[in-house]
Protein backbone atom coordinates (compact mmCIF):
# COMPACT_ATOMS: atom_id res chain seq x y z
CA UNK A 1 0.00 0.00 0.00
CA UNK A 2 1.24 3.34 -1.09
CA UNK A 3 2.12 5.50 2.00
CA UNK A 4 -0.42 8.55 2.06
CA UNK A 5 0.77 12.12 1.28
CA UNK A 6 1.57 14.85 3.88
CA UNK A 7 0.72 18.37 3.71
CA UNK A 8 2.65 21.50 5.24
CA UNK A 9 2.11 24.52 5.36
CA UNK A 10 5.36 27.06 4.87
CA UNK A 11 5.89 30.82 4.63
CA UNK A 12 9.40 30.24 2.70
CA UNK A 13 11.84 28.14 0.39
CA UNK A 14 15.05 28.93 1.08
CA UNK A 15 17.21 26.61 -1.25
CA UNK A 16 20.35 26.90 -2.69
CA UNK A 17 22.30 25.13 -5.95
CA UNK A 18 25.59 23.23 -5.59
CA UNK A 19 27.80 21.72 -8.62
CA UNK A 20 27.81 18.23 -7.42
CA UNK A 21 28.22 14.03 -8.95
CA UNK A 22 25.41 12.15 -8.62
CA UNK A 23 26.76 8.51 -7.16
CA UNK A 24 23.80 7.04 -8.72
CA UNK A 25 24.10 8.45 -12.47
CA UNK A 26 27.87 7.39 -12.43
CA UNK A 27 27.29 3.68 -10.79
CA UNK A 28 24.33 2.94 -13.28
CA UNK A 29 25.22 5.02 -16.49
CA UNK A 30 24.87 2.13 -19.06
CA UNK A 31 21.61 1.11 -17.28
CA UNK A 32 20.30 4.45 -17.71
CA UNK A 33 21.09 4.66 -21.41
CA UNK A 34 19.25 1.72 -22.05
CA UNK A 35 16.27 2.72 -20.12
CA UNK A 36 16.04 5.77 -22.37
CA UNK A 37 16.54 3.93 -25.00
CA UNK A 38 13.56 2.26 -24.11
CA UNK A 39 11.86 4.97 -23.45
CA UNK A 40 12.55 6.98 -26.90
CA UNK A 41 11.49 4.34 -29.18
CA UNK A 42 7.81 4.69 -27.35
CA UNK A 43 8.06 8.29 -26.62
CA UNK A 44 10.00 9.81 -29.03
CA UNK A 45 9.11 13.44 -28.25
CA UNK A 46 10.75 12.67 -24.95
CA UNK A 47 13.87 15.48 -24.37
CA UNK A 48 16.73 14.97 -22.30
CA UNK A 49 17.17 18.18 -20.35
CA UNK A 50 18.92 19.22 -17.50
CA UNK A 51 16.94 19.09 -14.12
CA UNK A 52 17.59 19.79 -10.58
CA UNK A 53 16.78 17.39 -7.79
CA UNK A 54 16.83 18.31 -4.27
CA UNK A 55 19.27 16.49 -1.88
CA UNK A 56 20.40 17.94 1.49
CA UNK A 57 17.17 19.50 3.10
CA UNK A 58 15.19 19.69 6.49
CA UNK A 59 12.68 21.88 7.97
CA UNK A 60 13.33 25.37 10.32
CA UNK A 61 11.34 27.53 11.74
CA UNK A 62 11.26 31.13 11.13
CA UNK A 63 12.09 33.67 14.19
CA UNK A 64 7.81 34.22 12.93
CA UNK A 65 6.95 31.35 13.93
CA UNK A 66 6.50 30.20 10.21
CA UNK A 67 7.98 27.23 8.83
CA UNK A 68 11.30 27.10 5.99
CA UNK A 69 11.90 24.63 3.83
CA UNK A 70 15.68 24.95 3.03
CA UNK A 71 17.90 22.49 1.16
CA UNK A 72 20.50 22.19 -1.73
CA UNK A 73 19.79 21.20 -5.33
CA UNK A 74 22.38 19.43 -7.79
CA UNK A 75 21.89 19.02 -11.76
CA UNK A 76 21.33 16.22 -13.36
CA UNK A 77 19.96 14.84 -17.19
CA UNK A 78 16.38 13.80 -17.18
CA UNK A 79 17.35 10.68 -18.38
CA UNK A 80 19.59 9.91 -15.11
CA UNK A 81 15.89 11.00 -13.17
CA UNK A 82 13.76 9.05 -14.79
CA UNK A 83 15.69 5.65 -14.25
CA UNK A 84 16.13 6.55 -10.84
CA UNK A 85 12.10 6.80 -10.25
CA UNK A 86 11.74 3.38 -12.13
CA UNK A 87 14.64 1.50 -10.34
CA UNK A 88 13.09 2.11 -7.39
CA UNK A 89 15.11 5.40 -6.03
CA UNK A 90 18.17 3.28 -5.22
CA UNK A 91 21.17 5.32 -3.45
CA UNK A 92 21.27 7.84 -0.73
CA UNK A 93 18.30 10.29 -0.04
CA UNK A 94 17.14 12.74 -2.91
CA UNK A 95 13.97 14.28 -3.45
CA UNK A 96 11.92 15.28 -6.41
CA UNK A 97 10.85 18.61 -5.23
CA UNK A 98 9.25 21.02 -7.73
CA UNK A 99 6.91 24.03 -8.03
CA UNK A 100 3.09 23.67 -9.25
CA UNK A 101 0.84 26.32 -10.15
CA UNK A 102 -2.08 25.86 -8.59
CA UNK A 103 -4.96 27.55 -10.24
CA UNK A 104 -7.91 28.78 -8.91
CA UNK A 105 -10.90 30.47 -10.17
CA UNK A 106 -12.97 33.71 -8.53
CA UNK A 107 -15.77 30.87 -8.52
CA UNK A 108 -13.14 28.91 -6.03
CA UNK A 109 -13.36 25.81 -8.60
CA UNK A 110 -9.95 25.05 -9.54
CA UNK A 111 -8.25 24.06 -13.15
CA UNK A 112 -6.18 21.17 -14.09
CA UNK A 113 -4.51 20.10 -17.34
CA UNK A 114 -4.74 16.28 -19.18
CA UNK A 115 -1.36 15.44 -20.09
CA UNK A 116 -0.86 15.16 -23.76
CA UNK A 117 -0.12 11.98 -25.70
CA UNK A 118 3.02 12.50 -26.78
CA UNK A 119 4.34 13.54 -23.36
CA UNK A 120 5.59 11.09 -20.56
CA UNK A 121 2.79 11.13 -18.46
CA UNK A 122 0.27 11.48 -21.35
CA UNK A 123 -3.70 11.54 -19.72
CA UNK A 124 -2.57 11.82 -16.25
CA UNK A 125 -4.24 15.26 -14.78
CA UNK A 126 -2.80 18.08 -12.38
CA UNK A 127 -1.48 21.21 -12.15
CA UNK A 128 1.27 23.50 -14.44
CA UNK A 129 4.17 21.75 -13.37
CA UNK A 130 7.79 20.60 -14.26
CA UNK A 131 10.96 19.89 -12.46
CA UNK A 132 13.10 22.85 -12.03
CA UNK A 133 16.21 23.55 -14.62
CA UNK A 134 19.27 25.16 -14.57
CA UNK A 135 17.39 28.14 -15.77
CA UNK A 136 16.06 28.93 -12.18
CA UNK A 137 18.80 29.36 -10.52
CA UNK A 138 20.11 32.96 -9.74
CA UNK A 139 23.25 33.52 -7.89
CA UNK A 140 23.30 30.33 -6.82
CA UNK A 141 19.75 29.88 -5.78
CA UNK A 142 16.99 27.87 -7.09
CA UNK A 143 13.48 30.27 -7.45
CA UNK A 144 10.81 27.55 -7.23
CA UNK A 145 8.34 30.79 -7.58
CA UNK A 146 9.79 31.66 -10.56
CA UNK A 147 9.78 27.92 -11.81
CA UNK A 148 5.82 28.05 -10.96
CA UNK A 149 5.28 31.14 -12.81
CA UNK A 150 7.08 30.13 -16.00
CA UNK A 151 5.61 26.51 -16.28
CA UNK A 152 1.85 27.92 -16.24
CA UNK A 153 2.88 30.31 -19.11
CA UNK A 154 4.30 27.42 -21.32
CA UNK A 155 1.72 25.20 -20.24
CA UNK A 156 -1.77 27.74 -20.04
CA UNK A 157 -0.72 30.68 -22.14
CA UNK A 158 -1.60 32.51 -18.55
CA UNK A 159 0.65 34.67 -16.73
CA UNK A 160 1.20 34.57 -13.50
CA UNK A 161 0.81 38.48 -13.35
CA UNK A 162 -3.18 38.02 -13.71
CA UNK A 163 -3.04 36.19 -10.70
CA UNK A 164 -3.01 36.65 -6.93
CA UNK A 165 -0.40 34.73 -5.73
CA UNK A 166 -0.63 33.53 -1.99
CA UNK A 167 2.75 34.53 -0.07
CA UNK A 168 3.44 30.84 1.38
CA UNK A 169 3.43 27.40 0.09
CA UNK A 170 1.73 24.22 0.89
CA UNK A 171 4.13 21.43 0.37
CA UNK A 172 2.74 17.45 -0.37
CA UNK A 173 5.19 14.82 0.88
CA UNK A 174 4.97 11.71 -0.65
CA UNK A 175 8.05 9.16 -1.36
CA UNK A 176 11.14 11.10 -2.92
CA UNK A 177 8.35 13.78 -4.12
CA UNK A 178 8.07 17.02 -2.94
CA UNK A 179 5.20 19.48 -4.48
CA UNK A 180 5.65 22.63 -3.51
CA UNK A 181 2.21 24.16 -4.51
CA UNK A 182 2.11 27.74 -4.94
CA UNK A 183 -2.01 28.92 -5.06
CA UNK A 184 -2.75 31.75 -8.02
CA UNK A 185 -6.16 32.90 -7.91
CA UNK A 186 -7.73 34.19 -11.69
CA UNK A 187 -10.65 37.14 -11.45
CA UNK A 188 -12.36 35.32 -13.54
CA UNK A 189 -14.19 32.28 -13.54
CA UNK A 190 -13.37 28.70 -14.06
CA UNK A 191 -15.71 28.30 -17.53
CA UNK A 192 -14.06 31.03 -18.72
CA UNK A 193 -10.68 30.59 -17.70
CA UNK A 194 -11.14 26.80 -19.64
CA UNK A 195 -12.46 28.59 -22.67
CA UNK A 196 -9.39 30.61 -22.71
CA UNK A 197 -6.98 28.05 -21.99
CA UNK A 198 -8.86 25.48 -24.41
CA UNK A 199 -8.41 27.72 -27.14
CA UNK A 200 -4.97 28.37 -26.51
CA UNK A 201 -4.27 24.92 -26.29
CA UNK A 202 -5.89 23.65 -29.47
CA UNK A 203 -3.17 26.39 -31.32
CA UNK A 204 -0.24 24.76 -30.14
CA UNK A 205 0.67 21.34 -31.89
CA UNK A 206 3.03 21.14 -29.46
CA UNK A 207 1.57 22.04 -25.75
CA UNK A 208 2.09 19.64 -23.38
CA UNK A 209 -1.65 19.85 -22.05
CA UNK A 210 -4.47 18.22 -24.44
CA UNK A 211 -7.35 20.26 -22.17
CA UNK A 212 -8.24 21.68 -18.98
CA UNK A 213 -10.59 20.09 -15.99
CA UNK A 214 -12.20 21.78 -13.47
CA UNK A 215 -12.52 20.60 -10.45
CA UNK A 216 -15.25 22.33 -8.03
CA UNK A 217 -15.10 19.59 -5.34
CA UNK A 218 -13.66 16.54 -4.30
CA UNK A 219 -16.23 14.55 -6.54
CA UNK A 220 -14.53 16.02 -9.34
CA UNK A 221 -11.25 14.21 -8.68
CA UNK A 222 -10.55 11.41 -10.66
CA UNK A 223 -8.60 9.66 -8.57
CA UNK A 224 -6.87 6.94 -11.26
CA UNK A 225 -5.26 10.00 -13.36
CA UNK A 226 -4.90 12.72 -10.68
CA UNK A 227 -1.42 12.10 -9.04
CA UNK A 228 -1.92 11.38 -4.85
CA UNK A 229 -0.33 14.72 -4.07
CA UNK A 230 -2.38 17.23 -6.47
CA UNK A 231 -5.66 15.12 -4.93
CA UNK A 232 -4.49 15.44 -1.30
CA UNK A 233 -3.76 19.46 -1.98
CA UNK A 234 -7.32 19.30 -3.82
CA UNK A 235 -9.10 17.40 -0.75
CA UNK A 236 -7.01 19.73 1.58
CA UNK A 237 -8.09 23.17 -0.39
CA UNK A 238 -12.01 21.97 -0.56
CA UNK A 239 -11.64 21.33 3.35
CA UNK A 240 -10.22 24.28 4.14
CA UNK A 241 -12.15 25.87 1.60
CA UNK A 242 -12.57 30.11 1.35
CA UNK A 243 -12.04 32.04 -1.86
CA UNK A 244 -10.34 36.08 -2.18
Amino acid sequence: MSQPARLLEVGELDLAFESARWAFAERQAASIAAHWTRLRKAKPALFNGRVLLLGRRAIETRFDGALTLRGVFFETDYADYLAWEEFGYPGDPVDNCFSMAALRAADGAFLIGEMASHTFNAGQIYFPAGAPDPSDVFDGRVDLEASARRELFEETGVNAGETAMAPGWTLVFTPQRIACMKLMTLAVTAARAKARIDAHLAGDPHAEFSRMHIVRGPRDIDESRVPVFVAAYLRNAFAHRSVG
